[in-house]
């Protein structure tokens, strides 16, 4: 015990991060309680900062002259400026990297919803100080703070209140340089339960970001940020990494870059005083630069804009080169705010699936700590560059600079060429999503069922006419349901031969109630009104959309869901169809479209120049290479699933026109007994969560499935519990 505590705390770091994954990859979810003990430790680290960067800012900037600020201004703001350009170029080149791997989505709610735009105002705007300090608003209190500094500027007789300021805040330094102490159980406790709950299956999907992400990460984080600074001053790597490791080590190990800006603050006073700079002077620029910076979007945080590429990719859409300049700077300040809202709002702006964004959080669970240790390092090198720079102590070697950008081309060049390779012969991609979509079962427990040929069922007479349809159902014993072909995610038959869909998992739920057997029966179109009326079904499914002209010929029950109006379209066409401006300024534009009067008027009435061609089926359209039809109007969920099956066409929605369809149940015009019953079931599998547990399913694509205990050693590999 005696040799642990002797080594550094760097080193007892590490040794309790790595014991921490060891002991989550043992005992897995049993470790769960430890989240407490690192919360706690992440507290006890935040309960300094905000005083810290309270005092360091106004006893820092009050001290200074007017000419002297302005001077820290101009100098950090161009050392800024240029991290962020590396930071931007690696995110390109990180888009580069990605294979040409074949991929589609499920429909996703948040294609077709707005996100609030990012509040500067309220975010940099201290309206009421004491507010962002409760609420831990830092940009609002190191603005408000930059405010009183500002005001003491010219203010005489201040130093009293500068030196009772610096005093208090070393105290805060000393306060946080002891709890630093104690960051090998805080890491410990945070990794043990991170590891021991977070599901590997999570990850399988983002294998492509994690690996490009990690590989680019390393050359900024250990390379273009650190030969930024060994290029420009006297500095060594070793000063720039090794003498702070201990600090970046626990921003990796907890997550959380505030906590250790004060450390950052006493690590750079120390590698100062090597060199030949006024020691007072500097220290008051590091105590400037340092808490000034977390108000500006971190290296780490720019990163981020990677997942916005990556989801793009994911998505098969394609950010056109044109765009890229506005991406990135639009991208820039979304980061000022928080990522949680910036990513949405990025997502949104550029057409991506949002619910990508649970990826997102997935990714971010994990990739933080990298982007916490880049937003570190950002910091760090912005400390030490816009001190020597405040200190006129910069200087030009161009042999050094010449070799920095040679390495940085090469590091660069090997990242891009080695995950090309690895992504085309060692991690390869099977399209799979097919597979999971037709071996999809339904999440209810299913009842008696079969499918009969419509020549099987016999027509009511006329007595049975004249009962009510329900009391029919029950005396018979069994409901029989008509649907029609081709309509996924509704109905259809997965790989077990099984009838299965959104539709299929109701009607199996309303069956059990009822305590009927099913009888199910593939009905064309066409007839769908004469087989209600006849008998030989009691309800239509399958989807079916409540439009005028149905109204008139069968009775519907309370819609269960909306469906979007949209376009199915090839992958490369997304865009053009992607707002009603760019659809109106395509010449010869020709469209299929299902055989409803109600979609055909509506597409007339939004694009009059179109010409229309009626298709029985989706299928008509998808199978068809030698297509003259550019896009399919269908509804965006529908058409989803069908892209799921023809990878190569995607869903497009004509913004601002987001038109929605209520979707019913059909049952025979004249039995209102049935339509009153049927809907107020409706209403209640709305109320205890049937249809929205069904929707994500079978809409939106989220599994069902019971969430197993994480894999551990000591439950799968030596069976010592259940």
């Amino acid at each position: 015990m005696k040799n642990i505590f002797s080594l550094s705390l760097s080193t007892r770091v590490l040794l309790g991060l790595t014991l921490g994954i060891i002991s989550g990859l043992l005992f897995g979810e049993k470790l769960s309680f430890l989240d407490v003990v690192g919360e706690a430790f992440i507290m006890l680290l935040q309960m300094a900062v905000l005083p810290y960067i309270i005092l360091s800012l106004i006893s820092g900037i009050g001290c200074l002259s007017f000419q002297e600020a302005l001077s820290y201004g101009k100098k950090c703001g161009v050392i800024l400026l240029a991290i962020w350009l590396l930071t931007l170029l690696i995110v390109v080149m990180i888009s580069l990297s990605f294979p040409d791997w074949e991929n589609a989505t499920y429909f996703s709610t948040a294609l077709i919803e707005r996100t609030e735009d990012v509040n500067l105002l309220s975010l940099y705007i201290p309206s009421n100080p004491f507010y962002s300090l409760a609420n831990n608003i830092v940009p609002a209190v190191v603005v408000f703070s930059i405010a009183v500094g500002l005001a003491l500027i010219g203010i005489d007789n201040k130093q009293g209140l500068i030196d009772h300021l610096t005093v208090l805040n070393a105290a805060i330094v000393r306060i946080t340089e002891f709890v630093v102490n104690l960051a090998p159980y805080g890491v410990f406790a945070i990794m043990a339960s991170a590891a021991g709950t977070m599901s590997v299956e999570e990850v399988g999907r983002l294998q492509v970001y994690f690996i490009t992400y990690i590989a680019f990460w390393s050359i900024l984080t250990f390379w273009m940020l650190p030969g930024l600074v060994t290029s420009l001053t006297p500095l060594s790597y070793g000063d720039v990494i090794w003498r702070t490791k201990d600090a970046l080590v626990t921003a990796f190990a907890t997550g959380n870059f505030l906590i250790i800006l004060p450390v950052l603050a006493s690590r750079s006073k120390e590698i100062i005083q090597k060199y030949n700079l006024n020691e007072k002077e500097s220290n008051a620029a590091l105590d400037i630069i340092i808490p000034t910076s977390y108000t500006f979007p971190s290296a780490g945080k720019v990163f981020s804009l990677a997942f916005i590429l990556f989801a793009a990719w994911l998505a098969e859409i394609t950010i056109p080169i044109s765009q890229l300049p506005s991406f990135l700077v639009t991208g820039l300040f979304s980061f000022f705010g928080s990522t949680m809202v910036a990513v949405p709002f990025l997502l949104d702006l550029f057409r991506i699936p949002a619910d990508l964004m649970q990826l997102f959080i997935i990714s971010d669970a994990i990739l933080s700590r990298f982007g916490v240790t880049v937003g570190a390092v950002q910091t760090l090198v912005l400390a030490l560059l816009g001190t020597f720079a405040i200190s006129d102590a910069i200087t030009f070697q161009w042999k050094k600079l010449i070799v920095y950008c040679v390495v940085t081309a090469v590091l660069i060049l090997c990242a891009l060429s080695g995950t090309k390779l690895l992504f085309s012969y060692v991690i390869t991609n099977d399209y799979t999503k097919y597979t999971e979509f037709i071996e999809m079962d339904l999440i209810g427990k299913r009842v008696k069922s079969e499918i009969k040929p419509l020549d099987q069922l016999s027509a009511l007479t006329r007595e049975e006419s004249q009962q009510p349809r329900l009391q029919l159902i029950r005396r018979r014993g069994s409901l029989r349901v008509g649907y029609g072909k081709d309509t996924l995610p509704f109905v259809f038959r997965n790989k077990s031969g099984n009838l299965v869909g959104f539709d299929v998992d109701m009607v199996h739920q309303l069956a059990r109630e009822l305590d009927v057997t099913l009888e199910f029966i593939e009905i064309d179109r066409d007839d769908f009104v004469e087989q209600l009326n006849s008998g030989r079904c009691d309800v239509i499914m399958g989807g079916l959309a409540i439009t005028t002209d149905r109204l008139s010929e069968m009775a519907f029950s309370e819609e269960y869901m909306d469906e979007t109006l949209a376009f199915v379209v090839d992958d490369h066409n997304r865009e053009a169809f992607s707002s009603r401006e760019s659809i109106m300024n395509m010449k010869s534009l020709k469209l299929g479209i299902p055989d409803s009067p109600y979609y055909i008027e509506k597409i007339k009435k939004i694009i009059p120049h179109a010409r229309l061609k009626v298709l029985k089926s989706p299928r008509e359209f998808l199978t068809d290479k030698k297509s003259e039809l550019d896009g399919f109007v269908y509804s965006a969920e529908a058409g989803s699933a069908w892209t799921l099956i023809y990878p190569r066409y995607s869903v497009a929605f004509p913004f601002p026109d987001i038109i929605k369809i209520p979707v019913a149940y059909a049952v025979p015009l004249d039995e209102q007994e049935m339509i009153n019953f049927i809907s107020t079931w409706v209403r209640l599998k709305k109320k205890d969560k049937t249809i929205e547990s069904i929707y994500n399913h079978w809409i939106l694509g989220k599994a069902a499935k019971q969430k197993e205990p994480r894999w551990c050693v000591i439950r799968d590999v030596l069976g010592w519990m259940d």
